[in-house]
């Protein structure tokens, strides 16, 4: 229904309830029944069994459990073990890290449910929220928030910020009108209250017309219903990449098994051999090693102020393409400074943002005390003595106890070296007429400390302009000439043309013995001057967004702020770049979803707009081939949020449905922290890129040993256990490593990557090929040296290939931290990849001289003069082709 267009009575008997009374026991419990309880529909929580066993869907990790079922099968047990080893530790880090990360989003919710003052049975009782039904009457106050959706039937200088709604950071003056309206948006329902929302001034009451899915912020959370999630860049990369393997597994063990029943071998020694090179052929710890470095970067992640809810989400940051964010609080402090003032035709600028009580003032660039100012100081005291705002102090942190328009006042007094106690000892407050809509102003009748009386008013400027007869001007008080009225309306719409929200101030001298009423008190004043305020940009996100342009994203501010606004705050940013577009909804509604995809590509300013426009918007850019980023803190911006590639929300300010719908949620609401995170993701794929190719290029080497001996008619120079000891700790713990590397310094000057790029893209293919086939073709010929010399002794021949493969491989794994040669990057820089090194070493030699685990993995010792052999043989794959890297760059 549109209660916004009914009379009072006509909603209260709509909803059946006597307006003096509120409703009874029995009519509460019939609408519990009908209505059910005052709470947004939650996701089904996933059980703690569901989700451990989800980390086992993986492709690549039922393909091992297939290969567990066959060695199993063929009696080799301890690979069996070692696989199923590796799977479950892979689900065990991932189970822990999703379950860390809800309890991080528990942390940061609400830790008891708001209280609402309810009319039940001709009495005001306090109640959970969750318990207000349709019907019941609720009555509010200044820092309340609003438990469901109102009808307002009476109110009292009443303010309500509804950002959260509709991405508004001023807040909206309310009455209890019947309004007529042709297709208006929340921002206009002026006689309405929204759940959710919060009083910031004023009091008011009001009857509830809906609760739960059935409220405003309901009904847009059921959006979340029909938004789909997207499957990460990672994720699709690694599915390829899981595929890919497979095939070459296959095919290499058909071709092996092949080739070996042809040179006369028996069928069943094939296929065990073809197993085990399947086996070779699948890096067993890829997934756990990737769920490594995803974990690793989200705890490096926290300490950035970021929260990661799903692990993927960390490398999507960094292919990202477009940004889209909200501007309240995300590229704005949320906090009203006034940054203009001007009085008697002087302009005067206010450094300092936020709620910091230390700024400068200026005239013309030339720093000035404003003591030394009359005009200046004068507007400043007014400023405060017409206020009731507080600046309170908790936790390290300050806020705002009042209005925040009040607030910006306050804060710029005190710039100016004035406090409350000292304006306290100055002047007393005989009387204050409040704020009220109707009005558009505040009055208060003071007295200072030699009897002095006099009116100070402060309210909308043209409002002020019609009731001053004179004007402050160059510290004299004239008539209010044309003139002088025509040059505040320029300074107003000057300050306006800057997106600032100009307050007036007046005064005029009373005498001490005369009482005046609100109307007399407020006629005749003497216009002192202009404050303009608005919600700054955070200093650090300017040069975020330069950064983010520089690694080739663009930054979109998509917000339900009005056009100037928003424009103003995009050109202090320097997001808008020449030829850079500014839409606002109502033309957003125009076009086709063609359209906007051609549109949207141009437009880095989206205005005044809905939260199905913002779903039309990612979805457009998405369209365009775009990974999107969305970032949000209301419940307005979840839709967009779930639907975006990465959905980002706010954690100090978002509501429970937009970090529901999340991936990542910004710990301090900033947008700077995304600039982190994007560099974090860009280094974190990086890292997997590299120790995907040591993995895959020290695998190809294997199997390349295993096809070569088939194809020469020689014995197998590693057993299964080798292999699998290769693959799971030489491997895995320097690929773990890698996964702690330093980004190399070009990384966020880079474009972002396309997210179709495969993982072998930029010659990734070729070097794990060459260096594979390096690896493979070197420990061969260790192998058939030592062989050859002896062929009763196959198992010391078998020892040096092993010994041959892990240092060919140890020594690879320094190449892969550089996209160019192993020489371009200083080894010292990852410590971790050192220790990893030498603790795979020690491992090495354990197996090969320790005799407790000679028989287990048919090693034996080697003789000190073979390892010139090893290592000479095991260092020809990577510095061979370094050296011919350097050739060519000569």
């Amino acid at each position: 229904m549109k209660w916004h267009e009914m009379e009072i009575q006509d909603v209260a008997e709509s909803v059946s309830t006597d307006r003096e009374s509120g409703l009874s026991g029995n009519e509460v419990e019939a609408r519990y029944a009908k209505f059910g309880y005052n709470e947004l529909q939650e996701a089904e929580k996933t059980s703690a069994l569901l989700l451990f066993l989800g980390q086992f869907k993986d492709f690549m990790v039922l393909v091992l459990l297939g290969a567990t079922v066959i060695s199993a099968f063929l009696g080799e047990y301890i690979d069996a073990v070692a696989i199923v080893a590796i799977v479950l530790m892979n689900g065990i880090l991932g189970f822990f890290q999703e379950r860390r990360a809800e309890k991080s989003l528990e942390a940061l919710k609400q830790l008891s449910a708001p209280q609402v003052s309810c009319l039940r049975e001709g009495d005001w009782v306090r109640i959970p929220s969750r318990e207000v039904v349709p019907g019941d009457i609720i009555k509010f106050t200044a820092g309340d928030r609003i438990g469901a959706d109102l009808r307002l039937l009476s109110v009292k200088s009443l303010e309500i910020e509804e950002s959260a709604l509709t991405g508004e950071s001023i807040p909206v003056q309310k009455s209890s009108e019947a309004l007529k309206l042709k297709d208006p948006g929340l921002g206009d329902l002026s006689n309405m209250a929204f759940m959710g929302t919060l009083v910031t001034r004023g009091s008011g009451i009001g009857l509830t017309v809906g609760t739960g899915m059935k409220t405003a912020m309901g009904q847009i959370a059921d959006l979340l219903q029909s938004a789909e999630s997207m499957d990460t860049p990672l994720q699709k990369r690694l599915e390829q990449l899981g595929k890919i393997l497979i095939v070459t597994a296959l095919f290499l063990t058909a071709l092996v098994v092949g080739a070996g029943v042809l040179q006369g071998h028996s069928l069943y020694a094939m296929f065990l051999a073809g197993v085990s090179l399947a086996v070779a052929a699948i890096p067993e710890g890829l997934p756990a090693i990737v769920t490594v470095a995803l974990s690793l970067g989200v705890q490096r992640m926290i300490k950035q102020k970021s929260i990661v809810r799903k692990l993927p989400a960390v490398e999507t940051l960094g292919c990202a393409s477009v940004i889209c964010s909200d501007k309240t609080g995300t590229m704005t402090q949320n906090k009203m400074t006034v940054t203009d003032i001007w009085s008697g035709g002087k302009h005067w600028k206010v450094s300092g943002t936020g709620f910091e009580t230390s700024g400068a003032f200026t005239f013309k660039d030339r720093t000035i005390s404003p003591k030394e100012e009359k005009a200046l100081h004068q507007i400043l005291t007014f400023g405060m003595l017409c206020n009731t705002a507080e600046l309170k102090d908790e936790e390290n942190e300050s806020r705002i106890d009042g209005d925040p328009t009040e607030g910006a006042m306050l804060i710029a007094g005190m710039k100016a070296g004035l406090t409350r106690p000292s304006l306290r000892n100055s002047f007393k407050i005989i009387e204050e007429f409040p704020f009220d809509s109707a009005r558009k102003m505040m009055s208060v009748i003071a007295e200072d400390s030699a009897g002095n009386r006099f009116v100070v008013t402060k309210g909308a400027p043209d409002v002020l302009l019609g009731l001053s007869g004179q004007v402050l001007w160059e510290d004299r008080q004239e008539y209010m000439s044309t003139k002088y009225a025509q040059r505040i309306k320029e300074s107003i719409e000057s300050m306006a043309s800057k997106a600032l929200r100009t307050i007036a101030v007046a005064y005029k001298p009373v005498n001490p013995g005369r009482e005046l009423n609100q109307e007399e008190a407020e006629k005749d004043l003497v216009f002192v001057g202009l404050q303009g305020m608005i919600d700054p940009p955070r200093p650090e996100v300017k040069l975020a967004i330069k950064e983010c342009r520089a690694a080739g994203i663009k930054t979109v501010m998509i917000t339900g702020d009005h056009v100037i606004t928003a424009r103003a705050i995009a050109n202090q940013l320097d997001l808008l770049p020449p030829g850079g577009k500014v839409m606002e909804g109502s033309a957003l509604n125009k076009l086709s979803e063609e359209e906007l995809e051609k549109t949207a590509e141009n437009v880095y300013v989206f205005a005044r707009v809905s939260p199905e426009h913002k779903l039309k918007i990612v979805k457009a850019l998405q369209n365009r081939g775009h990974i999107v980023a969305m970032t949000g803190d209301g419940v307005n911006d979840a839709p967009a949020i779930k639907a975006a590639d990465i959905g980002i929300s706010m954690g100090i300010t978002g509501t429970d449905v937009a970090k529901e719908a999340s991936s990542l949620i910004l710990a301090d609401d900033n947008f700077a922290t995304i600039k982190s995170a994007i560099r974090e993701g860009r280094n974190i794929y990086e890292n997997i890129r590299k120790f995907i190719r040591y993995l895959l290029a020290s695998n190809v080497g294997e199997i390349l040993v295993m096809l070569f001996a088939m194809l020469l008619a020689l014995p197998l120079p590693l057993v299964p256990i080798q292999i699998l000891w290769v693959n799971l700790v030489t491997d895995g713990l320097p690929a773990m490593a890698l996964g702690l590397d330093q980004p190399e310094g070009n990384l966020m000057s880079r474009k972002p990557r396309h997210p179709k790029e495969g993982v072998f893209s930029r010659g990734l293919g070729w070097k794990v090929l060459s260096r594979g086939f390096l690896i493979g073709a070197a420990t061969l010929a260790a192998f058939m040296f030592i062989y050859y010399k002896d062929p009763e002794n196959l198992a010391y021949a078998q020892t040096i290939a092993f010994a041959t493969l892990v240092m060919a491989q140890l020594i690879h794994v320094f190449d892969c931290r550089s996209e160019k040669s192993i020489f371009d990057r200083n080894p010292f820089e990852n410590l971790y990849l050192l220790g990893a090194v030498a603790s795979s070493i020690l491992l090495m030699l354990a197996v090969i001289y320790y005799p407790p685990l000679q028989p287990i993995f048919k090693t034996v010792a080697i003789e000190p003069r073979d390892w010139i052999l090893v290592m000479g043989m095991a260092a020809l794959p990577t510095f061979l082709l370094a050296g011919s890297l350097l050739t060519r760059k000569s």
